[in-house]
């Protein structure tokens, strides 16, 4: 039989998660709760209207670590080998991590949580299938607002969202069959990012079958990379006011985006608001059958848009644009 506890501020969210057991539904009553949560049954619900979690005591000394961070890096919500969670509601801020990590997770649902100032990573799911991350709102992280990694065939679904202030706002990180649908994603370093690029001793990449669709990017104008740990996107090439890229993928569809108003405040590798690439110089893949159409891209600096892979792999129809590289590509008009 599942129980229902209630956990008021000042009581133990982790003792009620440990006790209550699977299939538990955990109230977090409204107002301010201190410590992390880390999820270890099957079929949790986890929800927080009005609830914030920030930093404090009393987290497990034998809480997973945030992937490739050190030791000391704390994130808010963890689940790591669970089936069937949910997390609902939630305010999460401040921790050192990510505000919610779930890694090799069968079955997640993200929904209406607010996740602010979180010093990685907003959400971020690894290796997890059946995700779905519904109208969060996800900022000031230094790297992704919300992130899906690795996940091969994790058919993840990213809808409703708002990102901002991040080095990225949506980052699709060699995850295939994401479906990334009417978010709003504005004053990040790129808007939206698909990337294949094979890591060593990471799983193989590949960013395969997913679909852009209805997305409002624009005013993506901070500065992101470079040399310093403490740096907004550290350790990547220098990116600013790009909206979506497309690097290293295969049959991704971009239909029906604007992407607007988006300029560099800095140095970028990229050089447009919407910029396709090749990553096989640096273990990923050519561009290859991708499908570009009716996106409305204009107002941006210093160009709208940038094809840097073969044309003729590519399908472009009826996106609206002013100036491009190449200008003579088919599929754009003024």
């Amino acid at each position: 039989m599942s129980i229902t506890r209630t956990v008021q501020p000042g009581e133990s969210l982790q003792t009620a998660l440990d006790e209550a057991g699977p299939g538990a539904t955990i109230l977090l009553a409204a107002g301010t709760h201190a410590g992390s949560a880390w999820i270890r049954h099957d079929g949790v619900t986890l929800h927080g209207e009005k609830a914030v979690l920030v930093p404090g005591p009393g987290i497990r000394a034998d809480i997973p670590k945030l992937h490739d961070a050190s030791e000391d890096v704390v994130s808010g919500v963890v689940a790591h080998g669970v089936r069937d969670l949910t997390v609902t509601g939630l305010t999460v801020r401040g921790f050192s991590g990510a505000g919610l990590y779930a890694h090799s997770v069968t079955g997640l649902a993200v929904r209406d949580m607010t996740v602010v100032d979180n010093a990685v990573w907003g959400v971020y799911v690894r290796e997890t299938t059946g995700c779905e991350v519904l109208r969060c709102r996800a900022s000031g992280s230094q790297y992704a607002g919300v992130a899906v990694s690795f996940c091969a065939r994790g058919e993840a679904l990213i809808e409703g969202n708002e990102t901002f202030a991040n080095a990225f706002g949506v980052f699709v990180d060699n995850s295939s069959g994401v479906r990334v649908l009417r978010n709003t994603s504005h004053g990040n370093a790129i808007g939206l990012m698909l990337l294949n690029q094979t890591y060593e001793g990471e799983p193989d990449g590949g960013v395969r079958d997913c679909l852009i669709a209805g997305n409002d990017v624009y005013g993506n104008d901070l500065a992101a990379g470079g040399d310093d740990p403490g740096a907004l996107g550290a350790a990547g090439p220098p990116i600013s006011g790009v909206g979506i890229a497309l690097i290293g993928t295969e049959r991704v569809s971009v239909v029906d985006n604007h992407i607007h108003d988006n300029h560099p405040s800095g140095e970028s590798v990229m050089g447009a608001a919407f910029v396709m690439g090749s990553s096989k110089g640096w273990g990923g893949d050519d561009a290859v059958a991708n499908h570009i159409l009716w996106n409305r891209v204009t107002g941006n600096t210093p160009l709208d848009y940038q094809l840097g892979v073969e044309l003729e792999l590519q399908t472009f129809a009826g996106n609206v644009a002013a100036k491009g590289e190449p200008d003579e590509a088919t599929g754009w008009r003024p």
